[in-house]
């Protein structure tokens, strides 16, 4: 028996398979696309292959903005419910959740047990989610897997102070008619996303652990800025953009759990 949990956000398409112990015995991710229910199934499909899992899935539990477009879930949370539960499954000890996806960026203040207790989120403007990061890198013609070690590089980080997306477009445009470096660029970006993180972050009471979720956290230079920023310790999962995915999972085992035995009962 096998539980799922997909994440199907604006950027990718991520699943996590759990056993009934909720052990994860497969994990994937792909590109999501326009038709929402094949991605899905090709999700599944690619984490069931991972983990050579050859048991049934027995619950689907969905989780991300097309979270209602999978026509054969069992059940629809919020990804900042999963979000929290599955950081608090990796970090037991982590009092507050960051979550800077392709769209925005959000901050989640936990109760115990992984339960949302309070959340703040900046999804006004693109400057301040990983979309940004990605229209940086393509007008720095750099690929996103290098701007973390590119950003650690940096000796002089210029900062991009503008909130709004265009307008920090321009200021990277004047960097580099200025000649400024392509590192001292990038780090430049993640702090500005730091100090972004750091507002939201306050604005829940930060005064304990963060774990960092979501596709960004793979980027070196944004959990050096993070760090430097936020004054706390700063987890990281191994597989940040997979840790709502997980969350959804591990709900959907417990939900699973639940109608097992009412129907035995």
């Amino acid at each position: 028996m096998l539980i799922a949990g997909i994440d199907l956000g604006s950027g990718t398409t991520k699943a996590v398979l759990v056993d009934g112990d909720g052990a994860v015995r497969g994990r994937a991710l792909l590109r999501t696309k326009a038709d929402f229910e094949k991605v899905t199934r090709e999700v599944l499909a690619a984490a069931r292959q991972d983990g050579g899992a050859a048991e049934d899935v027995a619950y689907v539990a969905t989780t991300g903005l097309g979270r209602y477009a999978v026509p054969f879930r069992d059940i629809q949370i919020t990804d900042l419910t999963c979000g929290a539960r599955g950081a608090a499954t990796l970090f037991p000890s982590t009092r507050f959740v960051l979550d800077i996806g392709a769209q925005c960026s959000r901050a989640i203040k936990l109760r115990d047990g992984g339960k949302v207790k309070e959340f703040h989120m900046n999804e006004k403007c693109a400057a301040g989610s990983g979309g940004f990061l990605e229209r940086a890198a393509k007008y720095l013609e750099v690929g996103l897997a290098d701007i973390g070690p590119l950003s650690l590089g940096a000796g002089q980080p210029q900062p991009i102070s503008s909130v709004c997306a265009v307008l920090a477009e321009s200021e990277i445009i004047n960097h580099v008619s200025e000649g400024v470096s392509v590192e001292n660029i990038l780090r430049g970006i993640h702090n500005s996303l730091a100090d972004r993180a750091l507002s939201l972050l306050k604005r829940v009471g930060l005064d304990g652990e963060v774990t960092l979720i979501g596709g960004v956290a793979l980027q070196a230079g944004m959990v050096a800025a993070l760090r430097d920023k936020l004054g706390v310790p700063v987890h990281v999962p191994d597989a940040p953009q997979l840790t709502t995915a997980l969350g959804a999972a591990l709900l959907g085992l417990q939900r699973f759990r639940k109608l097992s035995t009412t129907r035995a009962a």
